[in-house]
């Protein structure tokens, strides 16, 4: 059964930088397009990176994109996501998960999930 573990969470002033890790175990890693997701409170779970097998191709949401880079490891069985210039917007729980459908911005179509990590940005 597939196992994802975040990390890196925490309380990070605004502007600050912060790294994500999601760690994957119980199948073969490099057969997963993974991505990241985030919610906030009293707000729906929304989209924020996704990144293919390989790591050749990336995507982000628009209110992330050119301060978010998510990046794998498979070799470490490790999926990452890189934050700057943080800002009070972004707090949330970030949640990893395992896709297994064909839309990387869909929640419905991964199939596994970690349990998530607090990102909490002060202003």
């Amino acid at each position: 059964q597939v196992q994802l573990v975040e990390s890196g969470g925490g309380l990070v002033q605004a502007g600050d930088s912060l790294k994500l890790s999601c760690a994957f175990s119980g199948s073969t890693f490099s057969s997963y397009a993974m991505g990241w997701f985030r919610q906030a409170p009293g707000k729906e779970r929304e989209f924020v990176a996704a990144i293919n097998w390989s790591g050749s191709r990336t995507y982000y949401a628009d209110s992330v994109k050119g301060r978010i880079t998510v990046s794998r490891d498979n070799a470490n069985n490790t999926m990452y996501l890189h934050m700057n210039t943080l800002k009070p917007e972004d707090t949330a729980v970030y949640y990893c998960a395992a896709r297994s459908g064909s839309r990387y911005y869909a929640s419905d179509d991964y199939s596994y999930w970690g349990q998530g990590t607090q990102v909490t940005v002060s202003s």
